[in-house]
């Protein structure tokens, strides 16, 4: 079963000021970053139930290439998945919480 993918608007937060520091590293490299979380997604949406749970409810999507988390949670009924942060390693989850 494919699942539809849901965000929560802080979602597009993350996304732009991770690219926007990885603009500022080296620039086109934030196109990388925003292929490596397009494919990282793309995996969740196909099979969710692969990755662990982390903490709660909610799972933990890790990219192949950047240190970032994806951090979502499975509504089976509704079958969607919805993505709450997605988080740079050395960040702490505990504001995730705020969120949901």
């Amino acid at each position: 079963m494919k699942y539809q993918i849901l965000y929560l608007d802080d979602v597009d937060i993350d996304i732009q000021s991770a690219k926007i520091w990885y603009c500022e590293q080296k620039p086109g490299l934030e196109k990388r970053f925003v292929s490596a979380i397009r494919n990282t997604i793309s995996n969740i949406q196909k099979a969710p139930f692969i990755y662990n749970i982390q903490y709660k409810n909610v799972r933990v999507a890790h990219t192949k290439i950047f240190p970032y988390g994806i951090h979502f949670y499975v509504d089976e009924i509704a079958g969607t998945v919805v993505i709450v942060s997605i988080l740079h390693h050395k960040k702490s989850p505990d504001g995730i919480w705020n969120r949901i």
